[in-house]
């Protein structure tokens, strides 16, 4: 199957690693023109030739739309806006969570996919295979103890993602959340790690809590994410939109 991406111009946010690196490199390999951010400049370094890509920091309102807008310059256009950017933010009870840290994570998980939709849909508006995938998480949909900041921004990435499809719809672009589980990674390991240094259990405990309400009980490799956002960029998925599609070998509960 072919899914018909030649050409196709994407930009991902945060895509020098994890997630957001599988989804490049599998845009790339797709025959998609890419462009990328990240915090990181040494993970950036590593990225394939032809990447335009620029280290910034997405919670900087300036640098991000100005990055948004000097990408789309540079691939002349735009047909996919992937919102990947997150942090995993405190691992606390709420009354000991710093309110800075509360905002930062907003800033990251949230502000910026409203920031950098908002840059991009007037490109979008003219491409023939217009969509914006963002990333969210099982925990925009189930909750997550002591993760509340985390927690509420992917939730919050759900009523954008819904509220945008409707908008967006008489344009044709289709806006669509991917809601990965517990993800392969060293971001995963230390989000169970923070979590069993919190409870002071150990990280095996944790991590055998954490896989008792999974149905499929192994982590999910950052290919499958990327996998569904080949699809969902693809005009094999120009009839779905407003969804929040989780790839979490059903995970109903987050201990």
């Amino acid at each position: 199957m072919t899914h018909q991406l030649e050409g196709q111009r994407a930009i991902v946010t945060a895509g020098a690693s994890g997630i957001g690196r599988a989804i490049v490199d599998a845009m790339t390999e797709a025959g998609m023109t890419v462009a990328t951010c990240d915090i990181d400049a040494a993970a950036l370094a590593s990225l394939p030739a032809g990447v335009f890509a620029r280290q910034i920091d997405v919670a900087d309102e300036a640098a991000l739309t100005g990055f948004v807008r000097d990408a789309i310059a540079h691939l002349g256009g735009l047909d996919c806006l992937v919102n990947n950017a997150g942090i995993a933010g405190p691992t606390a009870r709420i009354e000991d969570i710093d309110p800075a840290d509360w905002r930062r994570t907003l800033d990251i998980v949230l502000t910026s996919q409203f920031l950098s939709a908002a840059a991009a849909v007037g490109a979008l508006r003219v491409s023939g295979n217009p969509s914006i995938i963002n990333l969210s998480s099982v925990a925009g949909r189930v909750g997550f103890a002591l993760r509340t900041p985390y927690a509420a921004a992917k939730w919050g990435v759900i009523g954008l993602t819904k509220s945008l499809a409707i908008e967006l719809g008489e344009s044709g672009i289709r806006v669509n959340a991917i809601l990965p589980g517990l993800v392969a990674g060293d971001r995963q390991r230390r989000v169970l790690e923070a979590k069993a240094q919190q409870r002071n259990i150990s990280f095996a405990e944790v991590e055998a809590e954490a896989f008792r309400y999974t149905s499929i009980k192994e982590y999910v490799p950052a290919e499958a994410i990327a996998a569904q956002a080949i699809y969902l960029a693809s005009p094999l998925g120009r009839h779905i939109s407003g969804q929040a599609i989780s790839i979490c070998g059903d995970t109903r509960m987050l201990a």
